[in-house]
């Protein structure tokens, strides 16, 4: 496995900092407030701070070490498949050390049957996926990131999928990847996305009459007031706000 000194952050001058993006990335969004809520529940006292939401672009080839080995085997096996790669693969991204590759919705079962299955790719493991929320990414406002590990080889990827608010389905895993059960009910729990075809796609942790999805960027700041030691807190959305 060839390592890539940046791949952990810069490490110069002893400091370890995320390593630089490059330019060129596409901005979705101008977030303001330290927590980009809008509604007077920023209590930090950043209320006036400003920064783009900046999504990474497509890299150019090459892309470095083993990441085009991998990238020209997928390839090259989905084409064995008579699947047009260029179909399937909507971009691929280096950032900051990580390959990822962004699917179309449609073949993510089949891009990662082949990952796990390629004797040259062999991505055996899916840790788990992460539920991601951008609201200014127009079209496909909902994100699903899954990360794959080859126990043989030694490589660790990510795949990528998206899907508009308006219609959050995305194909279930479980069938290639059994340990994403779990992290599958989670990702529809917190995020409303719609794992089509899991086993069993209900809350794992809010209760299952709750209204919405609380790790979307858009869900209302609220709750309900706390007494401590006599003393009433109120609910987040009712607290002094400092934007």
């Amino acid at each position: 496995m060839t390592e890539n000194p940046n791949a952990n952050g810069d490490e110069r001058n002893g400091n370890a900092v995320p390593a630089p993006r490059d330019t060129g990335g596409e901005v979705i969004r101008v977030r303001r407030g330290m927590f980009g809520a809008n509604n007077g529940g920023d209590t930090s006292g950043y209320g006036g701070l400003i920064r783009t939401v900046t999504l990474p672009g497509a890299a150019s080839r090459p892309y470095g070490g083993w990441f085009d080995e991998v990238a020209d085997e997928l390839e090259g096996a989905l084409e064995e498949q008579d699947l047009l790669p260029a179909n399937a693969i909507e971009k691929t991204v280096v950032d900051r050390g990580e390959l990822t590759f962004h699917i179309a919705r449609e073949h993510l079962v089949q891009v990662a049957r082949t990952l796990r299955d390629d004797p040259a790719l062999r991505f055996e493991l899916c840790t788990g996926v992460s539920g991601v929320h951008f609201l200014g990414d127009k079209g496909r406002e909902l994100h699903a990131v899954y990360h794959l590990r080859s126990l043989t080889h030694g490589r660790i990827i990510r795949l990528e999928v998206s899907a508009p608010d308006s219609d959050p389905h995305i194909p279930s895993l479980v069938a290639v990847y059994p340990t994403n059960d779990w992290h599958e009910r989670e990702a529809y729990d917190f995020f409303g996305l719609i794992f089509d075809g899991h086993p069993a796609l209900t809350r794992i942790m809010m209760p299952d009459d709750w209204q919405g999805f609380p790790q979307r960027k858009d869900y209302p700041l609220g709750g309900i007031a706390v007494e401590y030691k006599g003393a009433q807190i109120p609910a987040p959305d009712q607290r002094r706000s400092y934007s």
